[in-house]
């Protein structure tokens, strides 16, 4: 009986034993493990629950399962036609083969220094294949004006005629990928480079690109000759309605001076027929009066423009120097 128990308590010491050297592990949702014995790898765990393991011998490593993120340096590269942009990416990925993954880097900060090289290089490669409005524009939208542009107030007709002056001035630079599938075709390049490192890359995306110190200023200047460009449609489109408006008012003006002339010299005609009338019948009347009167009134007129006069024996002066 006493060996009995002697050998029970050391069953239960051994199990107890066992158990502190951790022969189970668990593997938490969200994560996945490799396990290796002796640095060979020997078997992998995707899902998640309780396993078992030969304590001391196999070891367990985890990695995550979910997608990860990756924030890139920012890299100064040149574009297609050599201006340079500062660039900064940030890129998803998870591990879809875990041995695959330990084989390669064994730990996740070793693997996201490769995989910023990658990124780094790929966006690299891709950025100077390409002009710079390829990639800082998305679309082709901005070339597409039309009396909806909200640079352009005018209505209608006007509208139009702003639009036109506007693109015909205008040095546009069309966009045929964008944006959207440059980040594509950066993803394709590097995953040529992480298909053999277990890594499953799902996107990049440029968080940022600014333009170079000495390419801000080129842009500016740019800006400056657009808004100039609009400017002066403006400033053309006033001065064809400012031409249209004076010569509209011009030939009215013309017009009510023509109608006010021919007006003034139908009066005109009335009130000298009705002067002729008067004098007529006034003539009629006392003819040597109104002789008399005349002869008055054109001394009164003449008489102060004569500087001298040389002699007075004329039939004009009868009633200036006359006896009666």
């Amino acid at each position: 009986m006493k060996k009995t128990w002697i050998t029970l308590a050391i069953i239960v010491f051994i199990f107890i034993a066992f158990l502190m050297l951790g022969p189970f592990y668990i593997v938490n949702e969200g994560y996945q493990a490799v396990i290796t014995r002796f640095g060979q790898i020997v078997n992998t765990r995707t899902e998640a629950g309780l396993y078992m393991r030969i304590p001391v011998i196999d070891v367990v490593t985890t990695y995550p399962k979910l997608i990860l993120s990756l924030d890139g340096d920012s890299q100064r590269i040149p574009t297609k036609e050599n201006q340079f942009i500062i660039v900064d990416t940030t890129s998803r990925w998870r591990i879809s083969d875990p041995a695959l993954f330990y084989q390669s880097f064994k730990t996740l900060d070793a693997a996201y220094n490769r995989l910023s090289d990658i990124i780094d290089s790929a966006t690299r490669t891709i950025i100077t294949q390409n002009p710079l409005a390829e990639v800082v524009r998305s679309s082709d939208i901005i070339n597409q004006r039309n009396t909806s542009d909200p640079s352009i107030s005018a209505e209608g007709e006007n509208s139009a005629q702003i639009a036109s002056l506007i693109n015909d001035n205008a040095e546009l630079e069309s966009v045929g990928k964008g944006r959207r599938q440059l980040s594509n075709e950066m993803a394709t390049e590097a995953r040529k480079m992480l298909a053999e490192y277990g890594i499953e890359l799902i996107d990049i995306v440029p968080r940022q690109i600014k333009y170079s110190d000495e390419l801000t200023e080129s842009v500016y200047n740019r800006m400056i000759k657009e808004r100039n460009q609009v400017a002066q449609a403006y400033r053309s489109w006033g001065e064809a309605q400012k031409a249209d408006i004076l010569g509209s008012l011009e030939k009215e003006k013309l017009t009510i001076q023509s109608e006010a002339y021919r007006q003034s010299e139908e009066e005109k005609g009335r009130a000298d027929a009705e002067a002729s009338r008067i004098y007529a019948e006034a003539y009629s009347k006392d003819p040597a009066f109104y002789e008399f009167w005349k002869s008055m009134e054109s001394y009164k007129t003449t008489m102060p423009k004569f500087d001298a006069t040389l002699s007075t024996n004329m039939d004009y002066f009868k009633y200036l120097y006359g006896q009666d």
